[in-house]
């Protein structure tokens, strides 16, 4: 129990933050894993990426929100 009686909330023993850092570290590993295999491939595909129209990379966030959202619905 936290003082005042009440138990630990998810925001206040801290671990909301724990589990956020987590996230953004699998984040960071996972946006890694393509420059350190293939640096030629990253930058194809950077260039590719700057050559779309703002509609298609709309698109393609959107797409990849809603798969994100999907997935965590699932997990949980």
């Amino acid at each position: 129990m936290a003082p005042g009686g009440k138990p630990p909330g998810f925001f206040l023993d801290g671990k909301m933050w724990h589990e956020l850092l987590i996230a953004l570290a699998l984040v960071m590993v996972i946006e890694g894993i393509i420059p350190f295999l293939s640096p030629r491939l990253m930058r194809r595909m950077l260039l590719t990426a700057a050559e779309m129209d703002d509609r298609s990379l709309r698109m393609g966030g959107l797409i990849a929100m809603v798969l994100g959202v999907i997935t965590l619905y699932l997990v949980n």
